[in-house]
C-alpha cells in the first residue's frame, strides 16, 4: 500500500495534466462543432465580402500613403537640423 508521501506527487501530476488536457479537448470539441456548422458562401455573399475587403485594403493603403506623404517633409526638417 503506498504511503501519503507517494500519493501527493501523483495527485499534483494529474492535476497539472488536467490543466493542459481539459482546455485542449474543449477547444478541439468546439472547433469540430464550428466546422460542422460552417457553410460555403454563395456567389453573391462571396462577392459582397470580396468588395468590402477590397475597399478596406484600398482605404488603409491611402491612409498609409498620406501619412507617409505628410511625415517625409517633417522627417527632412528634423534630420536637416543636425
Amino acid at each position: 500500500k503506498p504511503d501519503q508521501d507517494e500519493l501527493v506527487p501523483r495527485v499534483l501530476a494529474m492535476e497539472s495534466l488536467d490543466f493542459i488536457v481539459k482546455p485542449a479537448t474543449e477547444f478541439a470539441r468546439d472547433s469540430i462543432r464550428l466546422i460542422k456548422r460552417c457553410t460555403k458562401p454563395d456567389r453573391s455573399e462571396f462577392t459582397k465580402v470580396a468588395i468590402a475587403t477590397s475597399f478596406g485594403f484600398a482605404i488603409m493603403g491611402f491612409i498609409g500613403f498620406f501619412v507617409k506623404l505628410i511625415f517625409i517633409p517633417i522627417n527632412n526638417i528634423i534630420v536637416g537640423l543636425n
